[in-house]
């Protein structure tokens, strides 16, 4: 009877764990703003023919710290969210507080650009393999001619994002940690659509 019972206890014990773990396992998700969403939505409709390949976005959300995973890859039919860390550029974040001060789409600002950027393909430059990119707003639209482009970098990593809290800076280029620039070369190939912002507190 108590092993009858122990098993049972044990059985509740999973079953209770378990319907606690699913919460967690869609975290990541809770930390895309849902306002930066729609208005990465409404981006992609509203450039649908300069974006060939609809079915996943990055959205980069710069209202959060360096040190929180803030790229967002969003599957548009499922809904599910991957979410990883990326630098912004020196120019926007001068003091190098981790915190994006200002967007500057200036030659020579080596800061960010807000708005809607296509990738345009990938190539092997000083970062390794990289992807090239396209500014399909006023506010981006000097990207590609100052060189804006999807790399990876040895300032971005979880144990940077730990201790000191803070990753190293960009000159205004979208750089991730070796293991999310895996992914992101795997899912978001020519085509695809990225929305950089910020959303106020």
């Amino acid at each position: 009877m108590s092993l009858t019972r122990r098993s049972l206890l044990v059985a509740g014990t999973v079953a209770a764990g378990a319907s606690l773990v699913r919460p967690a396992l869609a975290a990541p998700a809770a930390s895309l703003s849902p306002q930066l969403l729609a208005r990465a939505k409404a981006a992609l409709n509203q450039h649908s023919g300069q974006i060939a390949n609809r079915d996943v976005i990055a959205i980069a959300d710069f209202s959060q710290p360096s040190r929180q995973p803030r790229f967002h890859l969003v599957d548009i039919a499922s809904g599910r969210v991957s979410s990883h860390l990326v630098a912004h550029g020196r120019g926007s974040d001068p003091g190098h507080t981790g915190w994006l001060e200002r967007f500057s789409n200036d030659f020579g600002s080596n800061a960010t650009c807000s708005g809607t950027f296509r990738t345009d393909g990938y190539y092997m430059g000083a970062h390794g393999r990289s992807i090239r990119l396209s500014g399909l707003d006023p506010s981006n639209a000097n990207a590609q001619g100052r060189g804006i482009v999807v790399h990876g970098a040895w300032y971005v990593s979880p144990a940077m994002a730990r201790s000191p809290g803070i990753l190293g800076r960009s000159e205004g280029c979208f750089a991730l940690g070796s293991a999310s620039l895996e992914e992101v070369m795997a899912r978001l190939g020519p085509g695809h659509m990225i929305y950089a912002d910020k959303v106020s507190a």
